[in-house]
């Protein structure tokens, strides 16, 4: 997996903190809200930690997070690596899912060539905390299962490699917040912000600023007006009963860790 080393000159804004967003899928209202966050505003670097633009706004929600600028930071993961392995959205393993298939179709050959550049891993020198890794999954893996509660074994396995100065991980990838401590390192998830599990409205993180805090934000918005925008915009033909699924996160944190659950290994071990 490709690993970039990024260590910007310190700068004012830097101190501000550092704003990680992960697993947008195409829900431009939930981005927008975070976007809107005054500590993201103020935030001298935004992570993207991939999952982006595989749902119902694709295009739009790749307009948006371009509009950042410099201060984006980007890591690819598995389902925008999806998008760009076939025009219809399938990857390695077959068919994507329905929402998949129908974003790939809408990005043009431009945007999947950008998908496709950019890094699988990014690591930053952040204020309080030194190298932090960022990746979509795990650092080896983009679709690799690791959740809140997996067993100990599972984590010194899927950190083995890392270098022994890099001390926090933040990946994304189960749409669902924590924070944990595992074998000396931290590991932060900042949940999704366009696909909850367990809670209506964007999840995000924010390191910093100054001593290094680890802090995972919640955005509430206007769920009722995401929606209709969702099932007004989109060209879907399921996103009226995408949105309601998944801008409402119908979907419980209970019945994501079991539905999840066995891709960690935990039956094995």
């Amino acid at each position: 997996m490709t690993d970039i080393n990024f260590r910007p000159p310190h700068r004012p804004s830097d101190r501000s903190g550092v704003a990680v967003l992960s697993d947008v899928h195409g829900v431009l209202p939930a981005l927008e809200a975070v976007l809107a966050e005054p500590d993201v505003r103020a935030a001298g670097r935004i992570v993207l930690t991939g999952d982006l633009l595989a749902g119902p706004l694709p295009r739009e929600t790749l307009a948006a997070l371009r509009s950042l600028g410099e201060r984006a930071v980007w890591v690819r993961g598995n389902a925008d690596r999806e998008l760009t392995d076939d025009p219809a959205g399938r990857g390695e393993d077959g068919p994507a899912d329905p929402v998949s298939a129908w974003a790939a179709g809408q990005l043009t050959p431009e945007e999947r060539d950008f998908l496709r550049s950019l890094p699988t891993s990014v690591t930053l020198e952040v204020a309080g905390l030194g190298p932090v890794l960022f990746c979509h999954a795990t650092p080896r893996d983009d679709e690799e299962m690791v959740l809140v509660d997996s067993r100990p074994e599972r984590w010194a396995e899927v950190l083995a490699e890392l270098p022994d100065t890099v001390r926090t991980v933040v990946c994304g990838h189960t749409h669902m917040p924590y924070v944990r401590l595992t074998h000396g390192r931290l590991v932060v998830n900042p949940g999704s912000v366009g696909m909850p599990y367990g809670r209506a409205g964007a999840h995000w993180a924010l390191l910093g600023p100054g001593g290094g805090a680890v802090t995972l934000r919640h955005t509430p918005f206007d769920y009722d007006a995401a929606c209709a925008r969702i099932a007004r915009d989109s060209g879907f033909p399921s996103a009226a009963d995408w949105a309601d699924t998944y801008v409402r996160a119908r979907v419980s944190a209970e019945e994501a860790l079991a539905a999840f659950g066995p891709g960690d290994g935990r039956a094995a071990g």
